[in-house]
């Protein structure tokens, strides 16, 4: 028996002494680890992905949707006034079609924990609203739902942080105004502390967008307020609050802008705005925050890879390498050419240009900057007429824009078509400009033909007719002319003009192509002070043949009656044309002929009005003789009548002007009025609280001298009574001393009434 013990020792000393063989374990799916959430190091996830051969799987969706996540908490973290700019490109690098839940998620979310950041939450929402607005309107879906749900829980946090991001959303026009206006009247209707207090709150940031858009429903709304003061069922917190609001309001919300300095970055033609109410049923599409399986995800990515490129431009292409499209798909997308056709571009480059101008200390470092821009073809005329509307809006004339445009058509030759089609745009739009806009503009382009940077063929573009022309055309060209004038002298001018090469330019500021516009020519430039450049026409004038009247519809026998007419018609030329040694005899026998020569051959003693456009020129006296036959003269005018139409035309289309610019005047009228009607209404009611106040005072000083004055009375009633020692004289002496005493208390209680009055 001990040998039998002894050996059973010893074997189970030896099983004991053996290794056992692990078993082996269940193999761990990796991809299968971030479906909880667990944390995993990037350099883990990094090997994880690049391992991954099919990128259709589910379990590789779940791991780019858990980096999106992680992607888009991190960008909205990090988002300041300073970086918004660089912080809005990565997030349009990020899928937010596909992100959208996400994206909309972490940003209420860092809103309701850091309300002073909720402008630049806006600010970036109204960026991103531009390109994707299903974005703005699923995130003012959620707002809404969050503030009836707050609202209907009595949660002053959440509803407060809610309606200040609704308002600054107002302030970034991405919803309408409609919302904050219906959210302001429920707060108001049942107003308790909380509500008026969240209601103030609103109003001191939207306040100043509300006042230009809705001034009638602010008035509105601030009626409510002063109810509520006049009540008196309020704390004294919050009537000191409403207190402080009409002083900020007095003050146009001087502390509380629209914008903050650096978030004013989407135009208003650029923004989306959404019309919603507070009584619309909408979803809040929470599903969207979980992840799901995506059975098209390549052929989306690749959609949204598309807009990606169109939205930053073909640099992204090269800064983010996509490993999941191929190298076939990448060529593609190179030569492919996406054509901006919404004009964001132009505005873009508009608003660059303005701002490298208006930056510039002198153009020679303006023209450096613009040519960092690597301009693509067509933009240069976007440049050209930045340049030129830059210059017009200065309050006077500067030479900076002149040696700008100078500049480039001396360094670049392709601008100089743009700017001749902009000053043919100009001088087409003329009429719509104003005084100051025209006078820079003309000096503008005065600087650049005398200086010969600008051709003199632009003048080709200009017919100086009375029907051609409108008053504002006339001006403009008077002050390009003289501006010319001035800088180059009489003697270069003259001899510009007398050019033989440019005679063809010249036809339409010196027609000869009818005596009528060629006087008009003729007086206009007397009248501007640049008569020696007529003398040429002045001679043609006198050799000019008659123009042939326009008959139709005349009998056959109408040849001698035209000719009769077309020989009085002309009478004017041949007697200007008789020689030197006729003229003393026609002075003498024909007196009228010898006034017509004299108005021809001295048109600088004309006035001003003699060719004025509002004015129509007669016709010359000798057109029309006493012996002439009825039915010749019948015919003259029938040769008139177009011309007639023409200038009734003319004058149709001044008139229209005029009455244009007076119905603008009398719009701007009636926003002066309506702006000083407020301002009077203000101080009315500030008048109206002094003087209540003045009278509560007066009252109580009444009061109290009458008081006073009862005492002194029983005093002295007091007195009256007790047994007097003294004599009857000295009775009656202490009797007018009391009424004595009355008589002066009443004529200082008179004074008082008189003085109160007066106030």
């Amino acid at each position: 028996r001990k040998d039998e013990e002894e050996k059973k020792k010893k074997e189970e000393e030896k099983k004991k002494d053996e290794i056992l063989p692990r078993k082996p374990k269940p193999e761990e799916n990796p991809l299968a680890l971030r479906s909880g959430g667990a944390y995993m190091p990037p350099h883990k996830l990094r090997e994880l992905q690049a391992s991954i051969t099919d990128k259709t799987s589910e379990q590789y969706q779940r791991l780019t949707w858990d980096a999106l996540k992680k992607s888009l908490n991190g960008l909205v973290n990090k988002v300041n006034t300073t970086n918004i700019k660089d912080i809005v490109v990565e997030m349009f690098g990020e899928n937010l079609v596909r992100g959208k839940g996400l994206f909309i998620r972490s940003l209420m979310t860092a809103q309701s924990q850091s309300t002073p950041f909720t402008n630049v939450y806006a600010a970036v929402v109204a960026v991103v609203n531009t390109k994707f607005p299903d974005i703005g309107d699923l995130l003012l879906d959620r707002l809404m739902l969050q503030f009836k749900r707050s609202y209907l829980r009595n949660q002053k946090a959440i509803c407060l942080g809610t309606v200040m991001f609704i308002g600054h959303l107002v302030n970034q026009q991405v919803v309408n105004e409609i919302l904050i206006l219906e959210i302001l009247t429920l707060l108001l209707e049942k107003a308790t502390a909380d509500s008026v207090e969240i209601s103030i709150a609103l109003i001191k940031e939207v306040g100043a967008r509300l006042d230009e858009l809705s001034p009638r429903a602010m008035h509105g709304i601030f009626d409510r307020l002063r109810s509520l003061l006049q009540e008196g069922d309020l704390d004294l917190r919050v009537k000191y609050m409403i207190e402080v609001m009409f002083a900020i309001r007095k003050d146009k919300f001087k502390d509380h802008p629209v914008f903050a300095e650096g978030l004013e970055l989407v135009e208003e033609e650029d923004q989306i705005t959404h019309l919603k109410q507070l009584d619309d049923k909408v979803k809040g599409q929470e599903i969207l925050n979980v992840f799901k399986y995506d059975p098209d995800y390549e052929a989306n990515s690749a959609k949204f890879t598309l807009i990606r490129n169109e939205i930053l431009g073909s640099e992204s292409e090269g800064e983010e390498g996509d490993d999941e499209s191929s190298d076939d798909d990448e060529e593609e997308e190179e030569g492919m050419e996406i054509q901006d056709q919404t004009g964001t571009n132009d505005q873009a480059m508009r608003r660059t240009i303005y701002l490298t101008i208006q930056s510039s200390l002198t153009y020679e470092e303006c023209i450096h900057k613009l040519g960092k821009l690597m301009l693509k073809p067509g933009q240069e005329a976007v440049l050209v007429r930045m340049i030129i509307e830059c210059c017009s809006q200065e309050r006077s004339y500067n030479k900076f824009f002149g040696l700008l445009g100078e500049r480039y058509c001396r360094l670049k030759r392709e601008f100089i078509p743009y700017f001749v089609e902009t000053f043919k745009e100009q001088f087409e739009s003329i009429h719509r400009l104003e005084t100051n806009k025209l006078r820079n503009v003309a000096c503008c382009f005065a600087h650049m033909l005398y200086t010969d940077a600008l051709p003199w063929t632009v003048f080709s573009l200009v017919r100086l007719t009375e029907a051609d022309t409108t008053s504002s055309s006339r001006v403009f060209i008077k002050i390009l002319l003289q501006e010319i004038a001035s800088q180059m002298g009489e003697k270069k001018l003259k001899e510009r003009f007398s050019d033989s090469t440019l005679q063809v330019c010249f036809e339409g500021l010196f027609p000869r192509d009818d005596p009528r516009n060629t006087r008009f020519s003729i007086n206009y430039f007397t009248a501007i002070g640049l008569g020696y450049l007529t003398e040429e026409l002045r001679e043609w004038l006198k050799t000019a043949p008659a123009p042939a009247p326009l008959l139709t519809g005349l009998d056959d026998g109408s040849s001698s009656s035209s000719s009769s007419s077309s020989s009085s018609s002309s009478s004017d030329s041949s007697d200007s044309s008789s020689s030197s040694s006729d003229e003393e005899e026609s002075t003498k026998k024909e007196p009228t002929p010898a006034k017509k020569k004299e108005n021809i051959s001295k048109p600088a003693e004309w006035s001003q009005a003699d060719f004025h456009p509002s004015r129509r020129a007669a016709p010359p006296p000798s057109s029309r003789r006493d012996d002439e036959p009825p039915s010749s003269r019948r015919r003259n005018d029938n040769a008139r009548e177009p011309r007639r139409r023409k200038d009734s035309d003319g004058e149709d289309q001044r008139n229209n002007s005029r009455r244009e610019n007076r119905r603008d005047r009398e719009n701007e009228d009636d926003v002066k009025s309506n702006s000083r009607r407020e301002n009077r209404r203000d101080r009315e009611n500030e008048d109206d609280g002094k003087s209540n106040s003045r009278r509560e005072n007066r009252r109580n000083r009444e009061n109290e001298d009458d008081v006073k004055h009862n005492r002194r009375r029983d005093e002295s009633s007091d007195r009256s009574e007790k047994p007097d020692r003294d004599s009857r004289n000295g009775r009656a002496s202490k009797e007018d001393r009391s009424q004595k005493r009355k008589e002066k208390s009443d004529k200082s209680r008179r004074k008082s009434s008189e003085r109160t009055s007066r106030r």
